[in-house]
C-alpha cells in the first residue's frame, strides 16, 4: 500500500540568502511599463532594502504617473529618456511581450543590469539577439520565470533530484484560468495562451528533465476559436525518454488554478493548487517531511535572487539560455498547433 506524504508550501533554504547587512549600496530602479507585472515588480523592489525605485515610463502616461506616485518615481515620457538617467543600475522590462526585445536591446547598450518579464521575446530571432545584446554588455540578466521560486515547484524538483520517486517516466500538467484582459489576449503581441501561460511550465519540465527532442500540440485556431476562448494541449518529449502533457485554458469561468502529476518507476508527486496541502507524494517506502509555512511571495523571491546576483557578481539562478530553451518549446507548440505536426527541436 502506497504512503501518502503531505507537503504543504515549503520554501526550502535558499543557497543565495545573505544577510543585508554586509552591503551598503541602494540600487536604483527603473520600471519599463507600468501595467500589471510592472506594479508587481515595482512593489517587490520596493519591499527590498537594498533596491529602491526611482523611475518609470509607459506608453500610457496616465499609468506611469500613477505607478510613480506610489514610490515618488520619476515619470520619463519614454525608454530612452529612462535610460539617460546614470543613477539607474537595475531595469525591470515589464511590456508587453512584443516590445521585450527593443526594450532589452536598448537596455543592455546602455550598461544597466535587467530583469525581464517571461516569456524572453515574441520570436527565437529577437530572443538569440537579446542574449547577444547582453553577453556584449556585460551585465546581469534573468528572465522571470517565476515557477522556479514557487515553494511546490522547488520542492518537486527536489525530490525528483533525490530519488523520491525513481527514474520519471510520465508528466501530466494542467494550467486554467479565465480569459485575460488586454494585450494577453492579442494573439500578435503576446503569443497567445502557448506562449505567454504554458511557457511557465515549458520551462519547469526543462528544469526538472533537460533537453527536449519533439513537441506536438493541439490547439484552438487562432481564426477560428470562439471569442475570449483559448486551449491548448501540448505533447514534449525528453531526450532521456520523458513525456509531458501539458494543458493550457483562457476558458473557465472566474479564478485560476494549476496541478500536475509526475509519476516515475517509484513513486508519483501530485499537485493541486486547489487543495489545503497541495504537494503529495506517492511512495513505497514510509517517511515523514517536516511542514513549513510560505516564507514571501514568490515574486518577491525572484527579485531578491536577482538583486543578490547583481550584488555579488553572480550569475542568476535562471540564465539567459534557459529563457531561450523556454521560449524554443513555446513557439514549437505554437507552429504545431498550425501545421498539425510534430516539431523536432
Amino acid at each position: 500500500m502506497p504512503v501518502i506524504l503531505r507537503l504543504r508550501s515549503i520554501i526550502p533554504p535558499r543557497p543565495w540568502t545573505t544577510s543585508w547587512g554586509e552591503y551598503r549600496a541602494m540600487l536604483k530602479v527603473g520600471i519599463i511599463g507600468a501595467g500589471n507585472m510592472g506594479r508587481v515588480h515595482t512593489s517587490g523592489f520596493e519591499q527590498l532594502s537594498q533596491t529602491q525605485v526611482v523611475a518609470v515610463t509607459d506608453t500610457n502616461p496616465e499609468a506611469a504617473e500613477r505607478l510613480a506616485h506610489q514610490t515618488g518615481a520619476k515619470v520619463y515620457p519614454d525608454v530612452a529618456g529612462l535610460l539617460s538617467d546614470a543613477d539607474i543600475d537595475i531595469v525591470a522590462v515589464c511590456t508587453p511581450t512584443v516590445h521585450h526585445y527593443d526594450a532589452v536591446v536598448q537596455t543592455a547598450r546602455a550598461g544597466k543590469h535587467i530583469f525581464c518579464e517571461k516569456p524572453l521575446a515574441r520570436t527565437l530571432e529577437e530572443g538569440r539577439k537579446m542574449l547577444c545584446a547582453v553577453e556584449s554588455a556585460g551585465v546581469k540578466f534573468m528572465v522571470g520565470h517565476v515557477l522556479r521560486f514557487f515553494p511546490e515547484y522547488r520542492r518537486t524538483k527536489e525530490l525528483i533530484d533525490s530519488g523520491s520517486v525513481g527514474r520519471p517516466g510520465i508528466a501530466r500538467l494542467s494550467r486554467m484560468g479565465v480569459f485575460p484582459a488586454g494585450w494577453y489576449g492579442d494573439f500578435q503581441q503576446s503569443g497567445g495562451l502557448t506562449l505567454d501561460l504554458l511557457i511557465h511550465d515549458f520551462d519547469f519540465l526543462n528544469w526538472c528533465f533537460g533537453k527536449p527532442q519533439r513537441v506536438y500540440a493541439q490547439g484552438l485556431n487562432q481564426k477560428e476559436r470562439a471569442e475570449h476562448v483559448d486551449y491548448a494541449l501540448v505533447l514534449v518529449r525528453y531526450k532521456n525518454g520523458v513525456i509531458a502533457h501539458v494543458e493550457g485554458s483562457w476558458a473557465i469561468p472566474e479564478g485560476w488554478y494549476t496541478k500536475f502529476e509526475i509519476a516515475g518507476d517509484g513513486g508519483l508527486i501530485d499537485f493541486d493548487s486547489r487543495k489545503t496541502a497541495p504537494v503529495t507524494l506517492h511512495t513505497k517506502q514510509r517517511g515523514t517531511v517536516q511542514e513549513s509555512p510560505v516564507e514571501e511571495s514568490p515574486y518577491l523571491s525572484e527579485l531578491r535572487h536577482f538583486v543578490e546576483c547583481v550584488l555579488q557578481n553572480r550569475e542568476p539562478e535562471i540564465t539567459g539560455q534557459d529563457a531561450l530553451e523556454a521560449l524554443k518549446v513555446s513557439l514549437a507548440a505554437v507552429e504545431s498547433i498550425q501545421c498539425g505536426k510534430a516539431i523536432t527541436l
